[in-house]
């Protein structure tokens, strides 16, 4: 069902743990499915230096999570907001279907790290919008 890179991403996780005094902190997640995905950034000058996650999920929501930081990492807020699930999914190679929301979760953990870190600069970062809680089910 899962091609190897995302067992690989679901095996071995990348940049899993916190961030202490990150810049901005997302969380996300679906009671009724039970994946939740918090995601920590430290930025500097405009540049995402780390990037941590953890997920209470399934294999998918773990994996697309794990490519989600790999994807964002070194790069500025603004490339970092082009990170959209649709990317994650082809780092990924693919997805079952029934799968894809999972990448959802990622896309918005990273949007919400992003937001929380606009706030606590007081930036506002163009195209980035307050994000909303959303039901995938």
């Amino acid at each position: 069902m899962y091609n190897d890179k995302v067992l690989d991403h679901f095996t071995n996780p990348r940049n899993v743990g916190e961030i202490e005094n990150a810049s901005g902190v997302g969380q996300v997640g679906n009671a009724k499915c039970g994946d939740i995905m918090k995601m920590y950034l430290d930025i500097e000058d405009g540049i995402i230096k780390e990037v941590k996650f953890k997920t209470f999920g399934c294999g998918a929501a773990i994996a697309t999570s794990s490519v989600a930081t790999e994807l964002v990492k070194g790069k500025t807020v603004k490339e970092a907001l082009e990170v959209t699930n649709k990317k994650v999914v082809e780092a990924l190679g693919d997805l079952p279907p029934v799968k894809v929301h999972c990448s959802l979760l990622a896309e918005e953990a990273l949007r919400a790290a992003l937001w929380d870190y606009a706030q606590k600069e007081g930036i506002e970062i163009e195209g980035l919008e307050e994000p909303v809680e959303h039901d995938h089910h």
